[in-house]
């Protein structure tokens, strides 16, 4: 008895996708990813729709078919428009600079941290307190975003450090006299 998916992906013209049995590969115009999947999940096109089915009812299937829809929507919406994190940067002295295709965050240590671009992702820096990582994959950008802004995370006293765009970080009251 198989189920199909509820919301069908739909494929944008200048995409194309091949189904192997374990694997996902969807081509754009911004590039290429692939994906493993499930051995239980059947990945499906049918002209410009793309469609997830799972065997059972069974919980560990109706998770893994709402995984496998989001890592194939995903990477549809990946190669045709791309991902990107804005990061704010607040705190005196603290900035950003690229050298090359690395970025270079000067951040009240005594030393500058450098973080190289890996393969599929850029940096920009429009001003010195504001970061943007663009990539096609959104757990590569994520997870580049993420180690950025681990390398000084929003402190609650004063609000220095790095934080996403519109990330609220909850202040404290300092201690008083």
């Amino acid at each position: 008895m198989s189920r199909i998916g509820r919301k069908p992906i739909p494929v944008p013209t200048g995409v194309t996708i091949s189904i192997d049995p374990d694997v996902v590969r969807v081509h754009g115009p911004k590039g290429e990813l692939s994906e493993r999947i499930h051995r239980d999940m059947t990945v499906a096109q049918d002209g410009d729709t793309v469609t997830v089915s799972r065997p059972t009812d069974r919980g560990e299937h109706r998770a893994l078919h709402g995984l496998t829809r989001s890592l194939v929507a995903n990477m549809v919406e990946g190669v045709t428009a791309g991902y990107t994190k804005t990061l704010e940067i607040q705190g005196v002295g603290y900035r950003a600079t690229l050298k090359g295709r690395d970025l270079e965050l000067a951040l009240g240590y005594s030393h500058p941290v450098s973080i190289k671009a890996p393969e599929g992702i850029e940096f920009e820096v429009p001003m010195p307190t504001r970061v943007i990582v663009k990539g096609i994959s959104k757990q590569a950008v994520g997870e580049i975003a993420a180690i950025i802004r681990k390398q000084r995370p929003p402190e609650p006293y004063k609000g220095k450090g790095i934080r996403y765009e519109g990330e609220y970080v909850a202040r404290k009251v300092g201690k008083r006299a």
